[in-house]
Order: structure tokens, then sequence, then C-alpha cells
């Protein structure tokens, strides 16, 4: 795990996270650094024991809250379909729910309507919770763990777990326990734990004492360990996670997912996300910078304190010294077991601002703000941010320091294709590295608060970032979704992802639901609307807020609430299109029109479009004539093979191509732009074939390998980048003499076509058109051959031929050299080859990964959704051509080496570095 430390002053400053105890430690253990600083934040990754109930029946009976009963999970209902009322509870057993509920009391703003915590200690007789339980047969795990993506994959029909969840065991319950231990220095603090997410239900026992928890699972929290803490010996921690069945409309992960932090702090203290530097009046010459502070005093008196805070230019992962500017010193009294917000105000000459690639660039600085007590340092916080003026205006767009920038935007989901929901930045920066290379400059988080890490990422990376909340409100998707939880936990879920993410420059937006079902309640439900986006305006008058509506039209109460209009596939039309006109379910004229005329003020985006499905590699016969069709047994669909055609004209019923999304889009410049379904293929919704394991939603499929469409994309977004793509490949034995199309994807705006020499014609595009069409080709096995132009002049050139079987492998890895923190990875792509050196695009082959040295095999994959051999197998079949072997580095330094091996093959071999 990285640490970033700087000295300045004569002062150190530890930024990001310290690091975590060595791995043959069984305890965490947070000591109080030489450096005296005033707070200190350890990560508590290793020395967890782990126990998952073998099934729900089976689990202990210390129960949230009761559920109703399942019924009946459907399964691969269509993603559009309407939710329903929430079902009625009975409760006829002891919950936990009036201990849990004060957690959320300091994101309640009405002191009326928080909780108070009842007598008694639910849970403080189970074994689990207690100091002396043996878990030394447990299973050793370490943070982040997502306990279900080894699997096994759930095969069948009547398999517990469907394709909608990813066909993995993420329902359950389970425990996790681990130790920690302080010293007598450590009595002066409060001593917290944070978890960054908790999938789900989480409940927490220190030292056999309930503390407290957080349901949602996607949720940022902390818990005050204070009065439960021992200083004599060690502390002993127990965690119950409970992810109900039936409760998710893709792969939710289960565990503790993401990472959990020891936090040590002062008594007079910085609140939890308690500082915030909103820029003002930006240009480039000057910015007002007010920076606001939330204290909290947890002593018996009160206090006299001044603020003090400097900025630091941040580049290259750190502050750059000396300070650029001081803040003026501001002065407060704070009341005993009070709380104080202070505000200071600096005008600041010159100022680099933040701004997305490739247009501009996202500058950063670093706010370091400190409590002084009687001259005294009592707490010093850092807080990395980015000054820019954002701009959401109706017929222009989004205007980012004046310029407007276009949304080519993507969704994407919280997982990470075979390290599942665990988080891991490097996969994550791997992701947005191949949606950058796509044109990509915007994305939308769907459904739910991501990893805080991911927002790092998008801040550095100059990406902007729609960040979304909830996908259901009151009203269920799923029997078992977060509408069990809504009326409880809703305002308190909301305010505290405002306050952990309203720091991040990338955000430009509050998304605060998807296709909610009370698009269908009338006022009922834009009252719903109005409060969630009263309490986002108290968090945050600076952001725009959103909901996006796959079936509210202009005219419906629910449509006026949000600061914006966002839609899901309605701007470019719903079943409209001529292969649609048979099909059942919402319909909808092309409604950028209607809305603008409704709307005139407001900022109009495509919040999800396109839903194009397709396997990568794959290719079906005939055609559809269309340019967008939905996807159906025969015709784009092989329900043998659960694979869909990659002419990427094939799409959900709901959906259209990319060829008739970017056509609407341009029609309508008055559009600030929009997002894809999806960058990336995720765990679970596998439309239309709910016997596999991933979506075919991506444009990049699960392993990180580009799909046809990656290039269509490419194409429209990067025009200034010479390319042009070819498909399909030319390995189609039994196919010679009949009718073979080939499609090109080109920036240029011509392109001939040879098939062995021989030109089968010169196309044109022509307004509105994305793709080149040769549909009359007819196969025969040789050389296909592209040559496009721009402005009449060559622009680029493709080759594609028929190769021959495979004899050998080939690896490449995305990076060779790696930290040796137990965390980095590499991405290593397996090529089965000809012998003349050319990927053979239909091999199939099994392949096995062997490692030495200090890493470990994370996982294999394909890029095949119907695939259910185990990401954590060493030994995977290739899927048309192409395989991928991910390495995790060990906390040793060393050499790496990677050897592949395939029956009849020439095996392959790479050297990696951990350092």
């Amino acid at each position: 795990m990285k640490r970033l430390v700087w000295l300045a002053a004569g002062l150190q400053l530890i930024l990001g996270c310290s690091p975590s105890p060595s791995s043959d430690q069984s305890t965490a253990t947070a000591q109080t650094t030489a450096t005296a600083e005033p707070r200190s934040r350890v990560a508590l990754d290793q020395g967890w024991r782990f126990y998952k109930y073998p099934t729900a029946e089976q689990a202990d009976r210390l129960i949230y809250d009761v559920r109703p009963p399942l019924l009946d999970d459907e399964d691969g209902k269509a993603a559009d379909a309407q939710p329903t009322e929430a079902v009625e509870l009975t409760r006829n057993q002891a919950v936990l729910k009036a201990w849990v509920l004060p957690t959320a009391n300091a994101f309640i703003a009405n002191p009326a309507q928080q909780h108070q915590r009842p007598a008694g200690n639910p849970g403080s007789d189970f074994p689990f919770v207690q100091t002396n339980f043996d878990d030394s047969q447990w299973q050793q795990v370490r943070l982040p763990h997502d306990w279900a993506i080894a699997g096994p994959f759930l095969a069948g029909d009547d398999a517990a777990v469907g394709g909608g969840m990813g066909r993995l065991p993420s329902p359950g319950v389970a425990w996790y326990r681990n130790k920690f231990s302080l010293n007598e220095q450590d009595k002066q603090q409060r001593i917290y734990l944070e978890i960054d997410g908790a999938m789900s239900y989480a409940m927490v026992w220190l030292n056999g004492e309930l503390v407290g928890g957080w349901p949602y699972g996607y949720a940022s929290f902390e818990l005050d360990l204070t009065p439960y803490v021992r200083f004599d010996r060690p502390n002993q921690l127990a965690i119950r996670l409970d992810n109900p069945a039936a409760s998710s409309r893709w792969y939710p992960g289960g565990g503790l997912y993401r990472d959990v932090w020891l936090s040590k702090r002062p008594q007079l203290q910085f609140s939890q996300w308690g500082t915030l530097v909103q820029s003002s009046q930006v240009s480039t010459s000057s910015a007002r910078l007010t920076l606001q502070s939330n204290v909290e005093n947890h002593q018996t008196q009160s206090a006299e304190l001044t603020l003090k805070s400097r900025l630091y230019a941040w580049q290259d992962g750190q502050p750059l010294g000396p300070a650029l500017a001081q803040w003026p010193d501001v002065s407060s009294h704070i009341p005993a077991a009070g709380k104080v917000q202070l505000h200071t105000e600096l005008q600041l000459t010159n100022p680099k601002l933040w701004g997305p690639l490739p247009q501009q660039h996202p500058h950063l600085y670093l706010a370091v703000t400190e409590l002084w007590q009687q001259g005294k340092l009592v707490d010093r916080q850092q807080q990395r941010f980015g000054i820019r003026d954002v701009k959401l205006v109706s017929g222009q767009g989004v205007l980012v320091n004046g310029e407007k920038i276009y949304l080519q935007g993507v969704n994407q989901h919280h997982d990470l294709g075979a390290l599942g929901a665990a988080f891991n930045r490097r996969a994550a920066e791997r992701q947005l590295q191949l949606l950058r290379e796509l044109g990509v400059n915007a994305i939308r988080l769907a459904h739910n608060p991501a990893a805080p890490e991911l927002l790092d990422l998008t801040d550095e990376m100059g990406f902007l970032v729609v960040n979304e909340i909830f996908d259901v409100w009151q009203r269920k998707k799923t029997p078992h979704d977060f509408h069990l939880i809504f009326d409880d936990w809703s305002e308190a879920d909301l305010r505290a992802f405002i306050r952990r993410d309203r720091q991040h420059p990338s955000v430009i937006m509050w998304s605060l639901g998807n296709e909610v079902g009370e698009q269908y309640t009338g006022e009922a439900g834009a009252a719903v609307a109005q409060r969630l986006h009263d309490i986002a305006k108290q968090e945050d008058p600076t952001r725009p807020t959103a909901a996006s509506f796959n079936y509210a039209k202009p005219d419906m109460p629910i449509t006026a609430v949000m600061d914006s209009i966002s839609l899901n596939y309605q701007g470019e039309g719903i079943r409209n299109a001529p292969a649609y006109q048979h099909l059942q379910g919402i319909r909808t004229e092309p409604l950028y029109p209607a809305f603008a005329k409704a709307f005139p003020d407001k900022l109009i985006f495509s919040s999800e479009n396109a839903a194009a499905v397709s396997s990568r590699g794959e290719y079906q016969f005939p055609l559809t004539p269309h340019d967008s069709a939905p996807v159906a047994d025969g015709a784009g669909g092989d329900p043998a093979s659960l694979q869909v055609s990659s002419y990427e004209l094939y799409t959900a019923p709901f959906g259209s191509s990319a060829d008739k999304v970017l056509r609407s889009l341009a029609a309508h410049p008055e559009v600030a732009g929009g997002f894809v379904w999806s960058g990336w293929d995720y765990l679970g919704e596998p439309t239309p074939y709910y016997a596999a394991r991933s979506s075919y939603f991506g444009v990049i499929d699960l392993a990180g390998f580009k799909k046809d469409r990656f290039y269509l994309y490419q194409a429209a977004w990067r025009p200034e980048l010479p390319m042009v793509h070819l498909l399909p490949h030319w390995n189609w034995p039994g196919r010679e003499g009949e009718i073979t199309p080939v499609h090109a994807f080109t920036s240029g705006d011509e392109a001939e076509l040879f098939v062995n020499g021989q030109s089968q014609g010169r196309l044109k595009k022509q307004p509105g058109q994305y793709r080149l069409r040769w549909d009359k080709v007819r196969y025969q096995p040789g050389e296909v051959t592209v040559i496009a132009y721009k402005n009449g002049a060559k622009w680029a050139e493709q080759r594609i031929e028929t190769t021959g079987a495979p004899s050998q492998l080939q690896l490449e890895a995305d990076r060779t050299t790696l930290s040796a923190d137990g965390r980095d990875l590499s991405f290593i792509t397996i090529k089965l080859l000809d012998a003349q050196g050319r990927v053979v695009p239909t091999a199939k082959q099994a392949f096995e990964v062997h490692i030495s040295g200090p890493a470990e095999l994370a996982a294999t994959d394909n890029g095949d959704p119907a695939d259910l051999t185990s990401f954590a197998s060493a030994k995977r079949h290739s899927f048309n051509g192409l395989g991928l072997a991910i390495v995790r580095s060990s906390q040793q330094k060393g050499e790496i080496k990677v050897r592949v091996t395939a029956e009849g093959l020439v095996a392959a071999e790479i050297g990696l570095s951990s350092r």
C-alpha cells in the first residue's frame, strides 16, 4: 500500500494511508508515530478471519430486520419492467434495527428524527463476538475481500443465484473477526472504525458490545469505538454481514470488499468529511477559495480554538512546497460536547484550473488545515481539491472553465470483472485508461456510490463524473433491494454520500435515482424526488441534481423536480425503429424535442443510451438489413452457445444500436451528450441469455479486450485519430462462396474494400452514417484490406487474413514492474498464434498459467460471458484467440516468471519484477 510522505516546515504530513502490519502478524496494531501526528489512520487489511454459513437456514438470528418472503425473484425480467410496491412486513421475532439506526444520527438534520439507542446489548452472548472465541479454523483473508468471486458459478434454471446476480454465491450471512491493540498514549484519542464498503447490512461488535452498523452495502461509514476499546489487551472486532438473495439486478459482491481503517483522532477534532474547499469567481487570473471546516469537541470542557490553513500545489501524487498561500486564521469558541463550523476565504491569483482531458488539464491542490488550542497543534487534516468552474447551460451543454465539453460518456458498474467487487486501484485505473483510449471523457457511476479511490482516479485522470446513489426508492425492482431500508436510511445515505464525495472536482452532478418506480406514481413520486433533491441542495448547493427517467414524460410531475433532464433511452426513442415494432413494453418516440420545449431552462443529457449487445469475435448470419435490431434467437443471438453477434447492430429490446444513438445525438445539438450502456461488460444482467454469467452490453469485454464496437465509438469520438477497423474476421471454412458482409468503422470519410486484391467498391459516409457496409461480399479465404480516406487523401489502412491453426502462445503484460505491496497487478494477455505469428480469431484451446517468484495468480478470464469456469482457476479455455491472466504482487521483492502452456502449442513465458 502506498504511503506518501512530505516534509515541510519541520512537519511530516502523511497523505493517503499508513502501512498495514506485515503479513505474519495476526493482530493489526495501530501505534502513535514518532512524529506525534495529532491523528493517524491505519489500514486493517490483514489478520482477518472469515466464516460464511453454508446456507441461509443455518445462519444465526442476529438479524437487522425481517424481510418479506422470497416467492419469486424474477431473475431475467426485462430491465425496463415497471417497479412495484413494497410488501407489508410482519415482525414476529427480535431484530437489531433499533441499535443500528443511531449510527445514522450524524446525517439526520432534524434532531427530533434522530434515533435513541435502546438499553441492552443484543448479541453479547453470541460466541462469534466473544474475545475468547477460537476462530483459528476460520479462513484467513486479506481485505478488500469479495467472498463470492471465486465461485463456484451456479448453473441451471433453478440455481440459487441466477444470471441476474452473476450466478455467484454472493447471498448469505458471514462474519469477519480481527484484533487490534492500543497503547497508553491512545487513551487521549478517540478511536474510530472506518468502513469504505461492506456488502451488506453490516453490524459491528467490539469486545462483545454492539457498536452499530449500516445496511446499505455501497455506503462508506464510520463507528466511534471509543466507549468500547481496551488498552490493556487486544481489542476484538466482529463484523456480521447479511447479503440477501434477490437483492440486486447485477452482481453486488459480498463481504468487506473495500478498505477498512482504524483511525485515531484527538478529542477536539475535525468532523468526518468535515473540511470543504469551494471555489467561486473562477478565472485563469484569480479564484476565491472558501474553506469550511466542521469541528467537534468531545471534551468535558469548552475550548478556544484557532483554524490555520495553507494551500499547496499538488503534482505527480504529492504536494509541492513551499505553501502557495495561507487562508486568514479563524478563532472561535466551542462548547463542551459541542460543534462549530468555521469559514475563511482566500483570493488566489493565477490559479491552475482543473479540467477534463484532452481539452484541459486536471490540476490539483492540497489544503492543509490545522486546529490550534492555546498555542498547541491539536488536529491536522489534508484535503485535495481542484479549482474549476462548471456550468450546465440549457442549449449549450456542460461548460467547464467557460469551454463546452461534450459528454462522450459511458456507464460503469462497480465490479472489476474477474476480481469481483473487491476494489483494486490498479484494476480500476486500467479500466479508465482503456476508456480514455476509446475517447471517453465522462463516467456515470451506475447505480451506487463507488469506492472513494475511484473518484481519486477520475480527479487525477481528468474525467467528468455523474455520481449516482440509488437504483430504487420506495418501490422495488427485486424483492430484497434497497426499498426495504429507503424510508429509514435514504437521508443519512444521501448526506453521507455527498459529504464524502463533494470535494472531488471530477464530480459535476448528483444523480439521486435510476429508473425509479416513482416515475409511475404521479404527485406522490414527485414528493419523494423533491425530498431527495432538497437534501442534496442542503449538502451541496453548487452542483445540480438529476434522476434518470426511462418512462416519465415531460408533463409528469416528477420530471420537473431535478435541476437537469436525465433521459435513459427516451432521447433516441424506445422500441420505435422498424425492427422493434413487434415487441411489447415501453414504446416511446424520440423525446429530446418534447423535453427541450417543456424545460427550456434545463440541461438535457442522455444518462443511458444504446444497450447494444455483443460477444467479442462472434459473428452470425444472415445479418439484419437494419442499422438497429433487437437480438433474438437466430437473429443475432445463438441460444446454444449463448453468444450474440458482434456485427454491433443488435440490442436489448429497449435499446438502440450505437449507429442510431450517435445519429440521434448529432441531430440534437441542444443535448449535452450522453453515456453509453455500458463501457465495460460487468458481472450479472446477461441480457439476452440469463444462463450466462455476465453482461453483453460492454464496449469492452469483461477481460478488458476491445469489442468491434470500441472502434465504432472511437471513430466518432476521436475524429483526429487516423484509424479504420474491419469486421468480421476472415476464418470461415465451409462458407466459401456465401455472402459474408464486411463492415468498417473509420474516422475517415470514405473507404475502399479489397478481397484478395479485388475491389469491392469505394463507399463514402453519408450524413448520420457511422459505418461503411459491404453486405454482398462472398467469402473466399485469403486477405481482406480496407483503405480509408479523409478529404480525398489516404487516412488509414487495415488488413486481415485467413490464418492457420494455432501453434504457439504469446504473452503481453500491461506492465512488467510491480510494487511489492500485495495489491499491485499485472494484466497479461495470452494470444494464440498461428505459425506466422497471427492471432487465430476462432481459437478456443485451453491454457494453464504457472507462476514462480513473489506473486500469485489473482484470476484468469477470457471475456466469454457464458464461461462458468471459476475465475480462480489457473486453467481456462481461450475465447476467440485470447485469454487473460491477472498476476498480483506479494509483499516481497524479487523476480517473477509467468509461464503459460497449452496442449499442442509452444509455451510462452514472460518476466516481471516486484520492487
